[in-house]
Parts: C-alpha cells; sequence; structure tokens
C-alpha cells in the first residue's frame, strides 16, 4: 500500500493557488479538466517530496467543480500539515499576503491559517523549534483552526 494523495474541494482556481502555491509554496506537478464531469483537478506537491527518481510523490489535489456549490465546514476532515524550513519567515510571508494566522507560532514549533476555503493547514518547524520571538509570543489565537 503507497499513500497517493488527499483531496480538498475548492471554490475558485486562482485563490486557492495563490494560497498553495505562493503562500504555502507547493508547485503544480499536473492538471486534468474533464469537460464531460464538469470538473477541473489540480495536483500540488511540496518541493521536497519532488525528485526525479521517486516515482509517486504525495500530492494535494485541488478539486474545482465548475458548477457553484456550497461545502460548508465539515470538522470531520481535520486538517492538513506541511513541515516547513522556517516557521517564522513562513508566518510573516502569509501575514504579508493578508492570511489571518490562526494559530500562531509562539512556542516555534507549530501554527494554524486557512486556506480560501477554510481548510485547515497546520505547518511545523523542520527540526529544533526556534526559539520564541515577536510578534507571535503576544499574538492571540484568532478564529477557528
Amino acid at each position: 500500500m503507497k499513500f497517493l494523495h488527499t483531496m480538498v474541494r475548492i471554490s475558485n482556481i486562482e485563490k486557492s493557488l495563490d494560497f498553495y502555491c505562493r503562500g504555502l509554496g507547493l508547485v503544480e506537478t499536473r492538471r486534468k479538466e474533464v469537460k464531460k464531469g464538469r470538473f477541473t483537478l489540480i495536483f500540488l506537491a511540496a518541493p521536497d517530496d519532488i525528485a526525479p527518481e521517486k516515482e509517486n510523490i504525495p500530492e494535494l489535489e485541488l478539486t474545482y467543480n465548475w458548477d457553484p456549490q456550497e461545502y460548508g465546514r465539515a470538522r470531520n476532515f481535520g486538517h492538513l500539515a506541511y513541515r516547513v524550513r522556517n516557521i517564522h519567515e513562513t508566518c510573516k510571508h502569509l501575514m504579508n499576503m493578508g492570511i489571518v494566522i490562526n494559530r500562531p507560532p509562539r512556542d516555534g514549533r507549530m501554527a494554524f491559517v486557512q486556506s480560501p476555503d477554510g481548510i485547515s493547514i497546520e505547518l511545523l518547524q523542520e527540526g529544533t523549534p526556534l526559539a520564541p520571538a515577536e510578534p507571535w509570543v503576544s499574538m492571540e489565537n484568532t478564529g477557528r483552526w
């Protein structure tokens, strides 16, 4: 058995790609438009997971249904998690893009943000946690994650 991907539904391709690619740094690996089914599949991967020798890489599948649908905020999904090289820099970059840091990295180890469609994203510091630093230490939790 081998893990292949996790799928999340999105409501806006441009906003989602801005968040996942420009914000989190994921890379689009492939895209498939299914005209008969009226949907688009966009597969993304973390740069460190992409290597020529890797046959199957873990991916995030973004599913965009062409006909408008309301998905709600199902909490049974949980969240996606990504390891980052510098959690403080990643959160600062996301904040500069206007993305709310729902759970700041006060401990230098973990933070939560949300995609444009309300998908919780956990960010975890690679290796040893960073030293606590401002503005994160005094920043309160915001919203839900």
